[in-house]
């Protein structure tokens, strides 16, 4: 079965995972929380904090399911049915303003009739950065890893996930973007073309290339100098990831609408923030230049 399949392989994934970012820190580990959930299933977090490299990070993996919450049965416009989601989920806050925070979310979900019949199943996920300065190597960097993995499958097309990933990671109440992008996807399904298993390669493939994609950018950036200001700076852009979970983040929300575990749902949120304000960096500074990024999404590969 497809999700025992994918099951199987984010377990392996988390552990690969966490062992890479703890040789890289070198001090903190991952402390991990088994969870049980009332309704069904449950998972296992995994956090590291106050680390030489990474302050706070959270490589968590859920399997959960049951009947399918009323709140949520309009959101997918359903009736009485039962669920079953599984998927890996982290959010790494670095110490250094250099090194970029990263997301990335790899996921599936079903759901049955009440005979246990599968009405409907898909795919979703991605992987976007948010860095505090940006170096344009480390953005081309993230989105070729992206690209040469989708170039690899049929089913994934770059610039269609880069474009969906623009849009959503997107505080429209601030009209910027949460970082420079990556990819997102969702729904994917089977279709007269692609099959469910044409979308799990692809999805084991993406996610076990993250790594790729970010251990580099760490590595080059995580013994950079920093002042007070640069620091001062990487909260303030931090506030504004926190106002993208707790406002526009559609995970966020499920978690909280099927009785999720809070202290999971909320491992995203960094551990010190600042909102200053009405604050804007001085004009023709790094600080400047991240925002005109942020404002307008750029094409970092062709």
């Amino acid at each position: 079965m497809i999700k025992t399949q994918f099951y199987n392989f984010i377990k392996e994934l988390q552990d690969t995972i966490t062992s890479r970012l703890e040789k890289i820190d070198a001090k903190a580990s991952f402390q991990e929380d088994q969870w049980h959930r009332e309704e069904g299933g449950g998972g296992f977090t995994r956090v590291i904090e106050n680390g030489s490299v990474f302050e706070k990070g959270g490589v968590n993996i859920s399997e959960v399911y049951g009947a399918l919450p009323v709140t949520m049965q309009s959101y997918f416009k359903v009736g009485d049915v039962d669920f079953y989601a599984t998927g890996l989920s982290l959010v790494i806050h670095p110490v250094n303003p250099f090194v970029p925070t990263v997301h990335a979310n790899f996921r599936y979900f079903e759901m049955y009739d009440k005979q246990g019949v599968v009405i409907d199943s898909w795919f979703g996920g991605g992987l976007d950065l948010t860095p505090y300065y940006l170096f344009e190597e480390d953005a081309t960097h993230f989105h070729q890893v992206c690209k040469t993995v989708c170039d690899r499958h049929d089913v994934a097309d770059y610039t269609t996930f880069k474009d969906k990933c623009d849009q959503y990671f997107y505080n429209s109440h601030r009209g910027e973007g949460r970082g420079i992008g990556g990819l997102f996807y969702d729904y994917c399904k089977a279709s007269e073309e692609y099959s469910m298993e044409d979308w799990l390669v692809f999805q084991k493939d993406m996610a076990s290339h993250f790594l790729d994609a970010y251990v580099p950018i760490v590595e080059k950036r995580k013994n950079i100098e920093y002042t007070k200001e640069q620091r001062d700076w990487q909260e303030i852009r931090r506030g504004r990831y926190v106002e993208f979970n707790l406002v526009h983040d559609k995970g966020t929300l499920f978690g909280l609408k099927t009785n999720g575990r809070i202290e999971s749902i909320l491992m995203s949120l960094p551990p010190h923030v600042q909102w200053r304000y009405d604050y804007h960096p001085e004009p023709s500074t790094p600080e400047a230049a991240l925002i005109e990024v942020l404002k307008q999404p750029k094409d970092w590969v062709q």
